[in-house]
């Protein structure tokens, strides 16, 4: 059984921010491999779903970003997950706008969510970054993910969590090469291959 996990703040006050591209993510992985109603459980939202062979917890903490470990340490433990499948999609400021990245373990590069799942869990779980891009100024950045999605980013932000789906179960089987590789064609095919600026196509 995999757990993945989808960062964000919870509210309507906050579900179009560009903090919340987890969230997003997961709600496409969700609808896309028909997954059980959300309920509420270990402080957040989980259904249950089948990725090709495996299953999977999908989970969006409802505690804020930077509570986010109490929530997956709790499913976690409950279904005694190893750390190594405990997969968690974030927003990456250090990725350009549309560009997605898998990796296992690393720095937590400033992100709230990473730091206290780290704290709670420990550090070796997969990370899936989803690029938002840079504001460029290290005292705009709190605004800047706290800020909605522009309506141009909308339709990237759409095709990136559509290639997600379309691909979760590599993600869920571990073949993290072809996951990324799979998602990178996908939105090369729609355009984003070279998204420069936040929510324009070059």
């Amino acid at each position: 059984m995999r757990l993945i996990v989808g960062l964000g703040n919870p509210g309507a006050r906050y579900a179009g921010n560009r903090h919340n591209i987890g969230f997003l993510a997961v709600d496409a992985i969700a609808r896309q491999h028909r997954a059980s109603p959300f309920r509420h459980r270990f402080q957040g939202e989980a259904a249950e779903v089948v990725l090709g062979p495996e299953r999977a917890i999908l989970l969006k903490p409802s505690t804020f970003m930077n509570e986010s470990g109490r929530a997956v340490s709790e499913a976690q433990r409950f279904y005694k997950i190893p750390l190594a499948d405990v997969i968690v999609l974030h927003d990456e400021l250090d990725l350009a706008p549309a560009k997605l990245r898998v990796k296992l373990g690393g720095g937590n590069a400033g992100h709230n969510g990473l730091r206290s799942i780290t704290a709670q869990c420990g550090n070796d779980y997969r990370r899936v970054r989803l690029g938002i891009g840079h504001p460029g100024d290290k005292a705009l950045v709190h605004a800047y993910v706290l800020n909605d999605f522009g309506k141009a980013e909308l339709p990237w932000v759409e095709d990136l969590c559509r290639a997600v789906a379309d691909h979760a179960a590599l993600l869920a089987a571990g073949e993290d090469a072809s996951f990324q590789n799979k998602v990178h064609l996908a939105m090369a095919g729609r355009g984003w291959d070279d998204v420069k600026t936040l929510g324009a196509r070059n």
